[in-house]
């Protein structure tokens, strides 16, 4: 697996809160990794996946932020380009928020977004 050098123009980033969140999740599943892609879902469009995988598949771009290896889907990268992922408190709750710079419109509640 190669490593591709963090490009905050180019590239997905992590706040540090986020960052927290997914080594807390990997540290009980050593060796996995944390995959981003997208889907289509939804009202608007797409949705954004979340996965704990084994590995990167092939031409999947992999990014390393300390301990969380980030794996983003190459048919995603091109809409997911510049976003960033945080983990915030609403209420009582903790929720992974995407801040993705391409969005043109996002659904009422939240859960699925467009992109021009």
């Amino acid at each position: 697996m190669t490593v591709t050098t963090f490009d905050p123009v180019s590239s997905v980033s992590l706040t540090a809160s986020a960052q927290k969140y997914f080594a807390s999740k990997l540290v009980k599943q050593p060796g996995k990794l944390i995959r981003l892609s997208t889907k289509e879902s939804g009202c608007t469009g797409f949705s954004y996946v979340l996965d704990i995988v084994d590995t990167a598949l092939g031409d999947d771009t992999v990014l390393e932020f300390g301990n969380v290896i980030l794996a983003v889907d190459s048919h995603s990268v091109a809409m997911l380009k510049g976003t960033e992922i945080d983990l915030v408190r609403e209420g009582v709750n903790e929720v992974v928020k995407f801040k993705n710079p391409n969005v043109v419109a996002e659904c009422g509640c939240g859960e699925s977004f467009s992109v021009s």
